[in-house]
């Protein structure tokens, strides 16, 4: 986005800056990659077949847990371990859990 400066918006002077979009549009395009998020494994270097001309630039490889899937983006979202059951107590990862009260997950 830009705006002019100068006598009789002659535009002697420009000043332009980035805008992000919307904050509703962020959230729902990180909303998005969340629901679509892959669960990968880690895997060494060692084990790396050439990568399309492209160069690591890690010692490790993304590999999709579930052999069926195909690797993730570069932009895609990924996770090791699926996410603890938040409902359920687990007092060893503090989790009080929704004993006594409706659980929405």
């Amino acid at each position: 986005e830009c705006k002019c400066h100068g006598m009789s918006g002659s535009c002697t002077v420009k000043t332009c800056w980035m805008r992000l979009p919307p904050f509703r549009v962020v959230g729902d395009n990180l909303k998005d990659r969340f629901d679509g998020a892959s669960r990968v494994m880690v895997s060494n270097a060692g084990s790396l077949r050439n990568t399309g001309g492209r160069k690591s630039r890690y010692n490790f490889q993304l590999k999709p847990y579930n052999p069926d899937h195909k690797p993730p983006g570069v932009k895609d979202l990924v996770y090791l371990e699926p996410s603890p059951l938040f409902c359920e107590r687990n007092p060893k990862l503090g989790i009080q859990g929704t004993h006594g009260r409706q659980c929405n997950a």
